[in-house]
């Protein structure tokens, strides 16, 4: 790929689907160019990927989640006034409203939950498994990466698995709502169309099955967010539909990005493959690596709450910030040869779980269910080969597989 000095080019390349299969020599040079300071491709947008920035801006107590605050949104609003915002989802909101739907959710993910749902969670992976051993070739993604998540996530919120496809089209359109068109080409996504009617038909949803747990509570993470409502700690029903809308699509996207992303890696380097499925207890380093190597979101947005100021630079009040996470976490600074895939590497830096009050709810069931498929998959093939060239969704920041054709050997 030809160098370019100019960012505004370079951030159309980062949205651009010929570099969706490696975006990385892009992020190379925009991690270059942000070395003395973010890049800012238009008025109220900055642009930041070395790992110090975007970890300063994480952690920054002026750093908030809540879009409403920026002056992009407000310019958005002004040329598409027909666009409806509504109430900001959970990740969207700052404390205390976040405050306590996350110390309310949180509770579905306490240590000894998620330790409790090891045993179904293997036998969902061995299940997934036995099947791929009768037919011998597979789509690592479709045969595997995706339907432990959705099984997983779709257990926990009481989601019937039939309903399951709907949803799977629905949080795809919906993850492509947080692919930063807007912000860098200040163009309005072809499909918002398509995204505005999955989110209704989303909503209207949750709608019918709050009523229906209403009738018939039962001991999902849906019927605990009811009984807390009617506890009293005033949880209303946009905030529980605000919450599971979250889980679900966190759940279908970006584990299976997870999955698929360290497994590729891996069978791009057999002898890491090999490696694990030798010994199962590389699993977390694997999964670590991958997290720092190939994440499953490469970038988040935040906004100034008030003038922020990050090393020698000014962030100004309502600025939109976009932190390309990917980039930061190859930025040279970081250590060496971060372009190579090596789980033992002395040190594992990687924000992709983010840092601060929005680090993710989800992370330790993520851990949980990739540790098991990874070293299973590997221990069950040893011999496992790609058997084709993979493809990629069109998400830019939950980039993920599409297809990753797979033999057993």
């Amino acid at each position: 790929m030809p160098t370019t000095t100019d960012p505004g080019t370079l951030l159309l390349q980062v949205l651009d689907p010929a570099n969706r299969a490696d975006p990385y020599p892009v992020y190379r040079q925009l991690c270059e160019q942000t070395q003395t300071g973010p890049v800012q491709p238009r008025t109220a947008v900055s642009v930041l990927a070395t790992f110090a920035d975007c970890n300063a801006v994480l952690r920054h107590p002026q750093a908030s989640s809540d879009r409403r605050k920026s002056n992009l949104v407000q310019q958005q609003l002004a040329k598409y006034p027909n666009l409806a915002l509504g109430k900001p989802s959970f990740l969207g909101l700052d404390a205390p409203d976040h405050t306590r739907l996350r110390k309310l959710a949180s509770k579905a993910f306490a240590p000894r939950v998620i330790n409790a749902m090891a045993t179904d969670v293997q036998s969902l992976v061995d299940g997934l498994l036995d099947d791929i051993a009768e037919r011998g070739s597979f789509n690592l993604v479709s045969d595997f990466a995706y339907p432990l998540p959705v099984a997983v996530i779709c257990r926990m919120l009481g989601v019937p698995l039939e309903d399951e496809p709907e949803f799977g089209r629905a949080s795809a359109l919906l993850g492509q709502s947080l692919d930063p068109v807007f912000a860098l080409t200040g163009q309005a996504a072809e499909n918002m169309d398509e995204r505005i009617k999955a989110s209704r038909w989303m909503w209207d949803y949750f709608i019918d099955l709050i009523a229906a747990r209403r009738r018939n509570l039962g001991d999902d993470l849906l019927s605990a967010l009811i009984q807390v409502e009617e506890a009293g700690d005033q949880l209303t029903e946009d905030e529980i539909i605000s919450t599971c809308t979250l889980l679900l699509i966190a759940g279908h996207e970006t584990t299976v990005n997870l999955m698929a992303n360290a497994s590729l890696a891996m069978l791009r380097a057999p002898k890491q493959w090999k490696l694990l499925g030798q010994n199962a207890d590389r699993a977390p380093l694997v999964i670590e690596e991958t997290l720092r190597y190939d994440p499953p979101v490469h970038m988040v947005a935040r906004v100034a709450d008030g003038d922020m100021t990050i090393r020698d630079f000014t962030l100004p009040s309502g600025e939109w910030m976009l932190l390309m996470l990917a980039a930061a976490q190859r930025d040279p600074e970081v250590g060496p040869d971060l372009d190579v895939f090596n789980p033992d590497r002395a040190e594992i830096k990687h924000l992709a779980f983010g840092h601060g009050p929005h680090f993710c709810l989800g992370a330790p069931l993520a851990r949980l269910e990739a540790k098991l498929a990874l070293s299973s998959i590997t221990a069950r093939f040893p011999e496992a080969c790609l058997t084709g060239e993979p493809t990629y969704k069109p998400n830019v920041t939950l980039r993920g597989l599409a297809d990753l054709p797979v033999s057993i050997g």
